[in-house]
């Protein structure tokens, strides 16, 4: 800041305005205890901002528009807003910077986006509803402009109620920037785009077949250079599955862009496999040692050990400290985790063990309807 003083981190929490969420709101995070103040809302600048992610540098913040009409959207986080609304000049050094709309809600030609990335000159999104992808090209100010290419996925699985028909869930790049992989709940299958030299930025590469019943719902990428078995051309992709709560441990090959599936790790204790379970998001340590899954229905934390061979270990699972947690996130340096519980309505935060990475649950935020935490 320009007193010099240092500002404190932020957290920024998506939420579903259409189940009572305030948009989206800025958090201030303490750096000792972790703990979360909420500072500001958008309220209803975008309709259920369920899903957000952070643009290059850091200056923009991106949100799905989970609707059926489906948009995206950005927020400048610049310090020329840091005292936006009302706050005046004499704010706290924690005031700022909030989201400030750089413009309105972009279409993305697909219905209920649930997942978006940025890469490159574009921003992704995953459309569950319609079960397609969607580039959309960034203007100079990064905002998402008009013009989107989208591509549609096609198939069904086994499981009629959740598998008519094709639902992309996520879209993630592979660490090189060659690569976009998106998990696709409803046709149980990882479809890789090649984004190299594709002038909309979107050019199919392969559909990778998982097997069939799980609905992969989101992936990870392991650091590189760890986790059982790594060769060095290739790193470990890590899928949960939100059908039948297991992890799809898979093999990535950034050369080739191929995907292969080496088994499955369950995410709940065989004892408590008769509960109704919805696994939502994935998340891996730093360091590349563990991996934390959150449990919807059992409103759990599953902790997996990485390190086994030569697939991932089940350790153990903590309660979520709220009902229905819908996404997690390790603050950078990842001493902590932070999950969003969406139908508690709360984010709650833990301390990580650094032996066994069990998490100890140290508090919790009020957040109506969240459903992801970034950190800038």
């Amino acid at each position: 800041m320009a007193d010099g003083t240092e500002r404190r981190p932020r957290a920024y929490i998506g939420s579903f305005t259409s189940a009572g969420g305030r948009g989206i709101t800025t958090a201030v995070l303490d750096p000792h205890t972790g703990a979360l103040t909420a500072q500001h809302h958008t309220e209803d600048a975008v309709a259920d901002p369920s899903f957000l992610a952070l643009g290059p540098g850091g200056g923009v913040l991106y949100a799905v528009s989970e609707t059926d009409r489906g948009g995206a959207a950005a927020f400048s986080l610049s310090d020329l807003h840091a005292f936006h609304g009302n706050h005046g000049a004499h704010a706290s050094r924690d005031a700022g910077p909030f989201p400030v709309p750089l413009d309105g809600t972009v279409p993305v030609d697909g219905s209920g986006p649930t997942h978006l990335a940025v890469t490159g000159d574009a921003l992704y999104t995953a459309n569950y509803t319609s079960g397609s992808v969607t580039a959309l090209p960034l203007r100079p100010d990064g905002g998402p402009g008009t013009g989107a290419h989208t591509h549609q996925h096609h198939g069904r699985g086994p499981v009629e109620e959740r598998q008519e028909g094709p639902h992309a869930h996520a879209v993630v790049p592979d660490p090189s920037g060659r690569w976009l992989l998106s998990t696709d709940l409803g046709t149980d299958s990882v479809w890789i785009y090649d984004l190299r030299g594709a002038p909309t930025g979107l050019r199919l590469h392969r559909e990778v077949p998982l097997r069939a019943g799980t609905g992969p719902r989101h992936l990870a990428f392991a650091p590189e250079g760890t986790g059982a078995g790594q060769q060095a051309t290739a790193r470990r992709v890590y899928v949960i599955n939100e059908l039948d709560s297991t992890l799809t441990t898979c093999r990535w090959d950034a050369d080739r862009g191929e995907l292969e599936p080496l088994g499955e790790t369950r995410v709940v204790p065989q004892e408590r496999a008769a509960v109704a379970n919805h696994p939502s998001a994935l998340v891996v340590s730093p360091d590349g040692r563990f991996a934390w899954a959150a449990n919807r229905g059992d409103d759990s934390v599953a902790v997996l050990d990485l390190t086994s061979a030569p697939l991932p270990e089940l350790l153990t699972t903590v309660p979520c400290g709220g009902h229905w947690p819908r996404d997690l996130a390790v603050h950078p340096p990842g001493g902590r985790l932070y999950a969003a519980n969406e139908r508690s309505g709360d984010v709650t935060w833990f301390e990580i063990d650094p032996e066994d990475g069990t998490p100890l649950l140290r508090g919790s935020l009020p957040a109506p309807a969240a459903s992801c935490v970034v950190f800038a």
